[in-house]
């Protein structure tokens, strides 16, 4: 019997807390972190299994990484930086897509069936890793005063308004920026597996009482929603990297 009465085992916070697996030295090991490592050693195991001896005439394996590489490579970073500025962003951009990828598709997999991305720890480390290297570009490629300007939209031009476009922009892009990558990655993956969660539940809970009709209806949702998870899942690895890579070429971009 839950909490409302009403016996339904609402979803809610507590589907995203699990006990820990193991205990070293005061560090919890739970699934979710197990799921990450996964994540990493399947992301690693396969490109290596596809590259680690290339051919010229590629086997299937090496065919399907090639497939991969090459959407994220031309679909994303070239059109987004260019052949001659991307090429260099490349090995990043691939790891970043195929590694939130695989852990968005965790929610959809039996006995798994979570995605790691829904634990904000794991994308606000991502939207790190982006911040960081799109900061240290900008100053590497403007110098202090240059980055300042770049990151702050700095034009004399824009006369007495100038002070006031200068503390927004710092805001929006030194503050805000890498909290909404993150935020954005974790929301999605959160609701999604929330709506999975309700929908999964109630047609075992329907399936239990008299609304049996009701119970079929929450289970074709609950198909539907699996179908529409995996589109959202490889999307949302997509919009993080297109972000990333648009983060990177504003930092390269000539201030005027």
């Amino acid at each position: 019997m839950s909490d409302n009465g009403c016996g339904f085992p609402a979803p809610g916070l507590h589907s995203f807390l699990f006990q820990p697996i193991a205990t070293v030295g005061g560090f919890e090991f739970n699934k979710v972190m197990l799921l990450a490592l996964i994540t990493t050693l399947l992301v690693v195991t396969f490109f290596y299994a596809a590259f680690g001896k290339a051919k010229v005439v590629p086997g299937k394996l090496q065919m399907v990484g090639e497939a991969g590489y090459d959407f994220v490579r031309r679909g994303i970073v070239y059109e987004t930086l260019g052949k001659k500025e991307g090429e260099k962003y490349v090995p990043l951009m691939v790891s970043l897509f195929f590694f939130i990828w695989i852990m968005n598709i965790w929610s959809v997999i039996p006995l798994a069936q979570f995605p790691v991305s829904s634990i904000i720890a794991f994308p606000a480390v991502l939207a790190a890793i982006v911040y960081v290297v799109w900061l240290g570009l900008t100053f590497k490629k403007h110098g202090f005063a240059g980055g300042f300007k770049n990151l702050t939209g700095y034009d004399k031009s824009l006369g007495p308004v100038l002070p006031l476009v200068v503390v927004i922009e710092f805001f929006s892009n030194v503050l805000v920026r890498p909290f909404t990558h993150a935020v954005r990655l974790f929301a999605n993956m959160f609701a999604g597996h929330l709506l999975l969660v309700m929908f999964t539940v109630a047609s075992w809970y329907l399936l239990n009482s008299w609304m049996i009709p009701a119970a079929g209806v929450s289970f074709v949702m609950t198909i539907v929603m699996i179908l529409f998870e995996l589109f959202v899942q490889a999307v949302q690895a997509y919009v993080f990297v297109l972000l990333a890579c648009s983060y990177v070429q504003g930092a390269l971009a000539e201030h005027h």
